[in-house]
Order: structure tokens, then C-alpha cells, then sequence
């Protein structure tokens, strides 16, 4: 059994992309309809990654406050952790915010179709619910929002020991060794929880450190805070062979220095990427043109080489970022509402949600030097902040990457607690073609970690008020 529909604008999946692309039009007057596999709108980043994670990332700050409370003269006992009432916290926050977000579906009158989506043509889908029945979709405009997975290597082997991100977010026990293969932020936020709750983490990454693509002087507060949380942080390493047997998974590890290359983990969390879910769309069917590594290409408008379709977020390459994949969504949806839009972000801004938090916008320093790029950096350590001291979170770090000759704003990193609350100031900043001294003259209040912003970009001029740092001839 089948029935048809039409519709202006087709919504190829419900993340943050999807769903923000359809609201979007539907604002703009447009005749929208939403297709995703799920109840409601809300996509991996709702239903198996940014938000659980973030769920279970408060809990392990919990148990870890509470473990640290000593320094303040307060004591407690070790905490009771109780996995049932952990899942089921995490299952409501998904809960209450997907089935808001259905709420808003109906209130913008959306057609909402849940089911896969597979393109016959450029104007025409078929969507297969699941009861079987389909639904014929003609669409004069189709937003691709497919989104990602979670990413495969070369010795993974298929057994219930071995878990990707979403298989950890499900948190069925917690094992007394865990290996986690990979450094990014997935892994990390992930280990962070795991570490928190009892298991004795050992981190594998096959590069020379942790979260590649980040600053080194970001990350190393946060590798030093996980050297005390986690087992071991193995770099520069590789994952040679896994094989299972009754007391866990035993793995052989390729590195310099692995004293002991053949050990045994009760559990594996592998974290190395995701693949853009490009395969399955029949995309061969209408003229999008996907790159060699599964990408859909497209231009700033989000157009893809097809004239009747657009494709935003992960599926798209980049950042993979719920944010980047909700303002490309509004660009797409702009573009075919007939508006001069286009996706010219001076600055994304990244989040790693462990403890201390990392995060940055804009121009790194590390992206400078390859470019051959003079620029002046300037830091302001949070030991001399009186919010951090009063905290005790003084491993934090903001620095400032700017102009050496206009001055402007080019990027912003910070380290510490909240990192990821302040970036948006550096964000904005370099949006509006800010200058350094901007910052300076700003007046942030006392006490608070926003203060490190204003200080690191007065100690750009030598006139930092906590640090003394001349200002260089």
C-alpha cells in the first residue's frame, strides 16, 4: 500500500539540520514536510549524542566535585551510584526535549513523515515507514540532512564488548577496565564519564596528542587533569589486533615505548570519527555529486550540483557540529524562500565538554603557523583570576589571536571551567570584525571568568591589570 503527497520543501532528516531547516521555511511561509526515522524531530545529536552525553557529563562532574569538595573543608562519603535512575535521568532530558520538539512541528503545521526517505529522482521520493506502507513525496525543493555515523577500523571485531559513542551513551554497566580508542572529544567526554563512575580507562590514540587540531596549549590542562582521572593516555599508538576470549577483549597495542603490548580490557569504547550517511539515498538517481570520502558537495548557498536539491551538516563535510548543520539549515531554507543568503561563518565555534572544558573559534595558532601567517598571541592564565582562585580552577587558560598590524580579532581559546559558555563572546567578536582593544575597553564584571577575555586583550597593549606582561618593542 502506498499513498502520495507533495510538498514544496522535503526535509531529508530531523538533527538539529533537518529540523532547523524545516522550522526555518515554514517561517518563511513555505509548505514544508520533515522526514525522519524517529517519533520526533531530533536527529543522533538529540537522541544519541550531544544531548545524553551532556546528561551524563553533569553527573560525572557531580561525582567529581563531590570527590574534590575536600579542598573547601567539606567532606563526603563516596558516592552510591544508582544506573537505573542515571539512565532514566538521561532518557527523560531526551524525552522532554524531542517531544518539544514534535510540539513544534505541529505548531508550525509541518507535515511530519516518520520513515526512510530514498530519492526515485531529483523531484520525487519514496518514503518507507515502519508498517511497510510508503509514501510517494513529489517535492519541488529537497534539503539533504542525513547526517553521520560513527566511524569503523581496520581490527574491530563484532562482539558485545566492543561499543561505538551510542553503544556507551546506553551505559549498561559500568566495566572495570575500559580501553577507549581514540583522543577527540567524542572519546574523551565519553572516558571522562566511564572514568567518573569506576572503570579504570586507558586511552590509545595513534597521533602525538590528545584532540587533534586543537592548540597544544589548550589541551594540556586537560590532559593533565585526565592523567589523574584515566589509567593510562597512550599517543602516538595503534591498535595492531583484537581478539576476544572469556575474560574480555585482548589487544595488541604498536607504539614506542608500550612496555607491555598485549593486554586485556573487560570493554572497548572505539571513538575515531564519523562517516557522513550519504550511501542508501539514492542519490545516483538525481545529478548530486558525492566526493571520494562519501561528502555531498555543495556551494555557499548549500545548493548541491543538482538544481532541485541541498544538502547541510555532517553529510556536507567540515565541522561535524550541531550548530554549523542548524545555521546551514537556515541558510538552505532562506535560499529557496528566495532570500540572498549564504554560509560565510567568519568563526565556528568548537566545544569539548570534558573537565576543564576546551574550547575555540576563529583562527588557531597551530592554522597560523601552516599558513605562514604573522599574528600576535596573547594569553591570560587563570591562575591570576579571582573567580578561578575562589573556584579552584586555576589550570584554566583564554588566549587571544589577533592582527599584528589592524589589530582585528582572528581567534579565540579558552581552557577551564565554562569554556564553552565564554567562547561565544570570541565568536561574536570576530563576526563583527572586532578589534582586540574592543575587548579591552569593554568592562566585564568582577569576579567572573569573562574578565579573561578583557584581560588578554589588554595584555595585547603590556596593560593587563592581574598579570605584568610589558608589551614587546
Amino acid at each position: 500500500m502506498s499513498s502520495e503527497q507533495s510538498t514544496q520543501v522535503a526535509v531529508l532528516g530531523g538533527g538539529p539540520g533537518g529540523y532547523a531547516a524545516a522550522f526555518m521555511a515554514a517561517d518563511l511561509g513555505l509548505d514544508v514536510t520533515l522526514i525522519d526515522v524517529e517519533k520526533n524531530p531530533g536527529g543522533t545529536c538529540l537522541y544519541r549524542g550531544c544531548i545524553p552525553s551532556k546528561a551524563l557529563l553533569h553527573v560525572a562532574k557531580v561525582i567529581n566535585e563531590s570527590r574534590e569538595a575536600s579542598y573547601f573543608g567539606l567532606s563526603y562519603g563516596e558516592p552510591e551510584i544508582d544506573l537505573d535512575r542515571v539512565r532514566a535521568s538521561t532518557a527523560g532530558v531526551v524525552e522532554q526535549m524531542t517531544g518539544g520538539l514534535g510540539q513544534l512541528v505541529n505548531a508550525r503545521k509541518i507535515n511530519y513523515i516518520q520513515g526512510r526517505g530514498n530519492f526515485v529522482n531529483s523531484t520525487n521520493l519514496v518514503v518507507t515507514q515502519a508498517d511497510g506502507k510508503q509514501v510517494k513525496l513529489s517535492a519541488e525543493y529537497t534539503i539533504i540532512a542525513a547526517g553521520s555515523r560513527p566511524a569503523r577500523f581496520g581490527p574491530l571485531i563484532e562482539t558485545d564488548r566492543i561499543m561505538n559513542s551510542t553503544g556507551a551513551l546506553l551505559l549498561e554497566d559500568v566495566p572495570e577496565s575500559l580501553l577507549l580508542v581514540g583522543g577527540g572529544y567524542i572519546g574523551l567526554e565519553l572516558g571522562t564519564v566511564y572514568a567518573a563512575l569506576g572503570s579504570e580507562v586507558t586511552c590509545v590514540e595513534m597521533m602525538p596528542g590528545l584532540l587533534p587540531g586543537a592548540d597544544r596549549d589548550l589541551v594540556k590542562p586537560l590532559q593533565a587533569r585526565l592523567e589523574g582521572q584515566f589509567k593510562e593516555i597512550l599517543l602516538n599508538t595503534k591498535i595492531a589486533e583484537m581478539k576476544e576470549q572469556k575474560n574480555g577483549i585482548k589487544v595488541t597495542l604498536e607504539g614506542e615505548g608500550i612496555k607491555k603490548p598485549n593486554r586485556v580490557f573487560d570493554k572497548v569504547l572505539v571513538s575515531i570519527g564519523r562517516k557522513p550517511n550519504s550511501s542508501g539515498l539514492g542519490l545516483k538517481s538525481t545529478g548530486v555529486v558525492v566526493n571520494d570520502r562519501g561528502f555531498i558537495e555543495v556551494d555557499e548557498q548549500m545548493r548541491t550540483a543538482d538544481e532541485h536539491i541541498f544538502a547541510i551538516g555532517d553529510i556536507v563535510g567540515g565541522a561535524m557540529l550541531a550548530h554549523k548543520a542548524s545555521a546551514e539549515g537556515r541558510v538552505a531554507a532562506e535560499v529557496i524562500a528566495g532570500h540572498n543568503a549564504a554560509f560565510e561563518p567568519q568563526a565556528i565555534p568548537a566545544v569539548v565538554f570534558t573537565d576543564p572544558e576546551v574550547a575555540w573559534c576563529g583562527l588557531t595558532e597551530e592554522e597560523a603557523k601552516q599558513e605562514g601567517r604573522a599574528v600576535n598571541v596573547a594569553r591570560f592564565p587563570w591562575a591570576a583570576s579571582g573567580r578561578a582562585t575562589t573556584i579552584n580552577r586555576t589550570e584554566g587558560l583564554t588566549k587571544i589571536i589577533s592582527d599584528p598590524e589592524t589589530e582585528q580579532l582572528l581567534g579565540m581559546g579558552i581552557v577551564g571551567a565554562g569554556a564553552g559558555e565564554l567562547i561565544a563572546e570570541g565568536t561574536l567578536a570576530i563576526e563583527m570584525g572586532a578589534l582586540v582593544s574592543d575587548l579591552d575597553l569593554t568592562i566585564h564584571p568582577h569576579p567572573t571568568l569573562s574578565e579573561s577575555v578583557m584581560e588578554t586583550a589588554a595584555s595585547v597593549f603590556g596593560t593587563a591589570t592581574h598579570i605584568y606582561r610589558p608589551k614587546k618593542k
